[in-house]
């Protein structure tokens, strides 16, 4: 005869059993990081498909100090990289004020954790706001330039090397500009929103213009765009097949196409996610509102919503390194 003995835990029928806590962590909270480790996987995929792609166009790709340099309610200057380090500033402070409410949520302090919590949601509010804005305004373009038959870009300077928008020089005719669509044109092919020159437009005004030069998307060896010499810009121009302004998901105004489709998928996924956090730090604010958390004397839910909330901005910390400083 043979017996068994069976050894209880004290934890059967529970959802967080085997008999002790994993790095003394409670279920939520491991799941919470199971989460963050995947996502941290799925946002490591995309940053270092960037860099190979980069690595690959590295002679033509995009200088960022001269795509994000507006500010919103100063057109017309040049302030590299600031709006940019703002935002950056806000999503950092926002982590600060979460870590405050989680502190204040051990102590079972409601009043402070309800007054930090708000003080994130503005931030991540100030956060999305300004994304949405800079991507509005790389959309939109400011200088404009012609994409070549071989799907090369070029821009336009004066003689000191400075950009050279194109309502600075093209010339516009008075002839009807008919939206080639599916219906009046090539079955297949079919156009967006017409630019606001045409292509011979803007070669007039360059011919008329002595003063203007061709800038290719070709760094040179001190890492700057190549500007060609007068002769050499007007034998460029013979190659000129569009006007693009601005950038989507075709075509970028400021070099490499891929640049664009990466801002947008990475910067847009990553929003994505910092809108979704304050969407559930709203939905936590109203908990400690209504005291929830007081209720069940444990503000644990908080601390679950602030690790999201610091991986969010650890990440952007990577997103804002690969695609604005290196």
């Amino acid at each position: 005869m043979s017996s068994t003995t069976v050894v209880k835990t004290g934890t059967e029928g529970k959802a967080w059993g085997g008999g002790n806590r994993p790095l003394n962590a409670s279920y939520g909270k491991m799941m919470m990081w199971f989460f963050i480790v995947s996502d941290a996987l799925t946002f490591s995929g995309f940053l270092a498909s960037y860099g190979f792609s980069r690595f690959k166009f590295i002679d033509s790709w995009p200088i960022a100090d001269e795509v994000f340099t507006h500010v919103p309610f100063l057109h017309g200057q040049e302030l590299p990289m600031i709006y940019v380090a703002f935002m950056t500033f806000v999503l950092i402070m926002s982590s600060v004020t979460m870590v405050l409410a989680v502190d204040a949520g051990h102590h079972m302090q409601k009043g402070k954790v309800t007054f930090y919590m708000f003080l994130t949601i503005i931030g991540g509010l100030i956060f999305v706001g300004s994304q949405a804005w800079e991507w509005a305004t790389f959309i939109k373009g400011d200088y404009g330039a012609i994409q070549t038959k071989g799907g090369n870009i070029l821009q336009f300077v004066d003689t000191e090397g400075h950009r050279v928008a194109l309502r600075d020089f093209a010339v516009a005719g008075h002839g009807e500009r008919v939206r080639n669509e599916r219906n009046n044109g090539i079955w297949f092919l079919s156009e967006g929103s017409l630019p606001t020159y045409t292509v011979d437009e803007v070669v007039s005004g360059f011919e008329a213009n002595e003063d203007v030069l061709v800038r290719t998307q070709l760094l040179n060896e001190h890492g700057h765009k190549t500007v060609l010499s007068r002769e050499e810009s007007l034998q460029q121009l013979q190659h000129s097949q569009a006007v693009v302004e601005g950038a989507n998901l075709h075509v970028n105004e400021y070099g490499s196409p891929l640049f664009a489709d990466f801002f947008f998928f990475i910067t847009g996924f990553h929003g994505f996610h910092v809108f979704s956090g304050v969407i559930i730090n709203i939905i936590i604010f109203f908990n400690v509102i209504l005291g929830t958390y007081e209720k069940r004397k444990s503000y644990e839910m908080v601390e679950k919503v602030g690790l999201y909330w610091h991986f969010v901005d650890l990440v952007w910390v990577f997103v804002f390194t690969f695609f604005y400083l290196v």
